[in-house]
């Protein structure tokens, strides 16, 4: 999540609502934002119901959900979702502003 607070200004000046989900309890959750000072959306999912919707992996040998980075668009659509084997295999910010470039341009061609 620090990536994500580093580069927030470059997702916040294309207009996109960063949207952190976890499996933890809304009251941890709270207390994590708080702590932390983040400055994007975060969404307690204890009861894992984002987690499947949009097939996030649950592997109990590696402590719980695997990272997912998912873009949807404004219509709701899934352009481009990115299912981590590790915390290692994150893509960085960089290569996800790019994706966010291209449907911006597709928007408006």
């Amino acid at each position: 999540m620090a990536q994500l607070r580093q580069d927030y200004a470059q997702f916040e000046a294309r207009n996109v609502a960063v949207i952190a989900v976890g499996p933890d309890s809304l009251s941890k959750f709270k207390d994590y934002w708080q702590e932390n000072d983040l400055p994007f959306i975060g969404l307690a999912d204890p009861e894992q119901t984002a987690a499947r919707r949009y097939e996030q992996e649950i592997n109990l040998f590696k402590l719980g959900r695997m990272p997912a980075q998912i873009v949807i668009d404004k219509a709701g659509i899934v352009v481009y979702a990115h299912y981590s084997n590790s915390m290692s295999d994150i893509p960085e910010n960089v290569e996800i502003l790019k994706i966010i470039d291209q449907i911006s341009g597709e928007a408006g061609s």
